[in-house]
């Protein structure tokens, strides 16, 4: 068994909750994978054993035959913690490394928020922020601005730069996940958007009054006819008949 004191660590890892993480380091022959001082397999004569019944492992703990990698399955977060690899044959070493388990990076999403003739402004946005969760914008290769811990983030993209390649990424130190937005496109179809709106207010607005007063014609029309019928209708009934 290896103390958890004084334990000089290798290397930090990261892992997603749900995700499988690997140790780098080999047991090929004989040696131990524990978690805080505490042993949670073994390997002997190039076979693996579960030395820990704990819930949490259960079946979570492999052991690679060809590589003699052990990979721990299925993490959560309270999987975080220093493991420690400790190869007693062939290769003999001890090498400890601390484990922070992560949730799992929200896709972000894009929308254009406000467009105009020299610019538009995109709006990056994620459901729910993470633990150390980090929202970037870049062009091209270049990061133009970043939040951490943030909902959302807004980039203004103006007219010259519509050409240059843009994505926002969602990331903490374990995964990241980016979308890509074709800024012409984006904004086009927006401005194409308004375009048809106004054209459609314009349209209404022309063509409003001048059924109002088509309407009003036919209406005139009817009525004074209507008038005539009765005018002329009046007159027979005032010529006395005939003797």
């Amino acid at each position: 068994m290896i103390s958890s004191d004084n334990v000089e660590v290798k290397k930090n890892l990261a892992g997603t909750e749900g995700g499988s993480i690997t140790l780098p380091d080999p047991v090929e022959e004989l040696g131990f994978l524990s978690l805080r001082g505490k042993n949670l397999a073994m390997v002997s004569e190039r076979r693996f054993k579960m030395l820990e019944e704990d819930y949490k492992y259960k079946d979570k703990v492999l052991w690679d035959n060809n590589t003699g990698l052990f990979t721990i399955t299925g993490l959560q977060r309270d999987n975080s913690g220093i493991y420690t690899v400790d190869s007693q044959k062939g290769r003999v070493f001890t090498s400890s490394y601390k484990l922070t388990v992560y949730e799992s990076v929200p896709a972000p999403a894009v929308n254009s928020v406000s467009v105009s003739a020299e610019s538009c402004t995109l709006l990056c946005s994620v459901e729910k922020a993470g633990e150390l969760l980090t929202l970037s914008w870049y062009k091209d290769e270049e990061i133009v601005i970043q939040n951490s811990s943030a909902l959302s983030l807004p980039l203004t993209v103006h007219k010259q730069d519509f050409s240059s390649s843009y994505r926002c990424v969602a990331a903490n130190p374990a995964e990241q996940k980016t979308v890509t937005v074709d800024v012409k496109t984006s904004c086009s179809e927006q401005t194409s958007t308004d375009n048809r709106s106004d054209s459609n207010i314009k349209f209404w607005l022309f063509r409003i009054p001048m059924v109002v007063f088509g309407t009003a014609v036919i209406v005139c029309i009817i009525l004074t006819g209507t008038d005539r019928d009765r005018e002329r209708h009046q007159l027979h009934s005032d010529v006395p008949p005939s003797e």
